[in-house]
């Protein structure tokens, strides 16, 4: 239904494998694009910020697009209640494309059976179980066998958030611009990096963030500040631990960052790498 919904505002780019996840191209390259940081179960804040994306989108002409660079869920506390906002319509006068992260790829993993809940619990699954009603402490007090706890889990996520996983596109490209989860290897083709790489990269992309072609725009890794350094613009600003959530329009070659309000001192915590 999305895909086909926005058919006529992008193209499929190309493909490494039939198994890699879409890479959309932008066909109207003179539309605003506000690209929203990692949400982390944080609805409170996705609603503040998309109100003042409205705000700020009223001014200008025609159709806009928001597109959401990924980690919807875990380590905050409304990653269900996210998954069911992003799976509604987008904001009156948008178009808006939901890209996928590592979180989003771990927990399709899980539910699929291709990797052990440790694995996704490591990565902060517990709020994620926690907001669909499942305490995984009790779980495994209650059930002996892993095999039970898994079948609970995954009968009780909706089919219909187990199905926007697996549509999730992977890039969006303009001629000038790419958003991106985390990031991609400068020097290598696009068609030849993974969806692995382009949702879990970090020093392989930082280390040689001075050989790209077109602005960045990517999430993954907490910084206290969104800074262009050369072409490349981290917007990933720790809303789950405090920080605000940042988005940032895209608009006739210059860029304007928009902030939800910090729940909390956060100038430290942002500096740690997480997963």
């Amino acid at each position: 239904m999305l895909m086909k919904r926005l058919a006529g505002l992008f193209g499929l780019g190309s493909r490494a494998s039939p198994e890699q996840r879409p890479r959309l191209r932008l066909n109207e390259p003179d539309m605003p694009i506000y690209a929203i940081g990692d949400v982390h179960g944080c609805l409170e804040q996705l609603l503040e910020l998309e109100a003042k994306i409205a705000l700020d989108a009223d001014v200008l002409p025609g159709r806009k697009l928001i597109v959401m660079l990924g980690d919807y869920v875990d380590r905050g506390p409304a990653s269900s209640q996210v998954l069911d906002h992003l799976n509604e319509q987008p904001p009156e006068g948008f178009e808006r494309i939901c890209l996928a992260g590592n979180h989003e790829a771990l927990m399709l993993a899980y539910l699929e059976g291709r990797c052990d809940l440790s694995q996704w619990l490591e990565f902060g699954a517990d709020a994620t179980l926690l907001s669909y009603g499942i305490d995984p402490v009790r779980l495994s007090q209650v059930y002996g066998e892993t095999s039970q706890i898994d079948a609970i889990i995954r009968k009780t996520i909706p089919r219909a958030h187990i199905a926007f996983l697996r549509t999730l596109p992977v890039l969006v490209e303009t001629p000038e611009l790419i958003l991106v989860h985390a990031g991609f290897r400068p020097d290598v083709p696009l068609d030849r990096q993974t969806d692995g790489q382009l949702v879990s990269i970090r020093s392989a992309f930082y280390e040689r963030a001075h050989l790209l072609k077109r602005i960045v725009i990517h999430g993954h890794t907490p910084v206290s500040k969104p800074r262009l350094e050369g072409r490349r613009l981290n917007i990933d600003t720790g809303a789950y631990c405090g920080g605000p959530l940042t988005a940032v329009r895209i608009w006739r070659g210059a860029g304007r960052l928009l902030q939800t309000h910090p729940s909390a001192s956060h100038e430290d915590a942002h500096q740690t790498r997480s997963p």
